[in-house]
């Protein structure tokens, strides 16, 4: 049965309200959330939304041809199904998981039940919703206006501060399609960080070796996005 210590590891669950939460402890369904799998499809509705925990979700924008470039990361600060209580029943981003873990998820309708009656669920889900738009928007300027190492170093910045270890796994054609940039590219600036020993990189194994030096070097826009999730979702004492 699941507890409500195992429902606090995502903090927007841990920021309700304890009799909010303990009323949702029935319904709340614990997932394995494994590396590739896809959560929604573009155009797909949602039935469930997810609470991530040891888990992190890549959400990608996905073009006719196949390419995608990746607009948002969600982890065990967020949700995802954003869209379901945005007034659509359907998204137009892709969810894949990114670093395999656990969540939990709960029943769309049920969702939306506690979100039309207002208090805690919706001052919640609206203040994520606004920091999540946020790293969008951010991540939008980043890839237009930064280097493929800037980008490379927000990517791994944001992936470990929804981490419990500075370890990944992730190959560099998976970062190369999150990034919507070539291989060679990757494996390029990969190559620069390691060499100056920010990272160790092998057969799809990243190590964070020195996060200080990622944060000198990254650009402005990670700590924008991380100023804003901290404005509004702090760990405690949002309700």
């Amino acid at each position: 049965m699941v507890t409500v210590q195992e429902l606090m590891q995502n903090l927007l669950l841990a920021a309700l309200p304890a009799q909010q939460l303990s009323q949702w402890l029935s319904h709340l369904e614990p997932v394995n959330m494994p590396l590739g799998e896809v959560l929604y499809e573009s155009g797909s509705s949602v039935t469930h939304v997810y609470f991530p925990t040891t888990s992190i979700v890549s959400l990608l924008y996905v073009m006719e041809d196949g390419a995608s470039a990746e607009i948002a990361v969600v982890g065990n600060e967020g949700v995802v199904g954003i869209s379901l209580f945005m007034g659509g029943e359907s998204t137009t981003s892709r969810a894949v998981v990114q670093s395999a873990g656990q969540g939990f998820r709960i029943n769309a309708r049920l969702l939306m039940l506690e979100f039309s009656r207002g208090g805690p669920v919706l001052h919640l889900l609206l203040r994520y919703t606004q920091a999540l738009i946020t790293q969008m928007g951010q991540t939008a300027v980043c890839n237009r206006h930064h280097s493929l190492d800037q980008q490379l170093c927000r990517w791994l910045l944001l992936s470990l501060d929804r981490l419990q270890s500075n370890n990944l796994m992730m190959t560099q054609d998976l970062i190369a399609n999150m990034l919507g940039v070539r291989r060679e590219g990757v494996t390029e600036a990969a190559g620069k960080l390691q060499q100056a020993g920010l990272i160790k990189y092998h057969r799809g194994h990243i190590t964070v070796l020195d996060r200080a030096a990622l944060e000198q070097r990254v650009c402005e826009c990670y700590a924008v996005v991380k100023r804003e999730y901290d404005r509004l979702l702090p760990q405690q004492g949002l309700i």
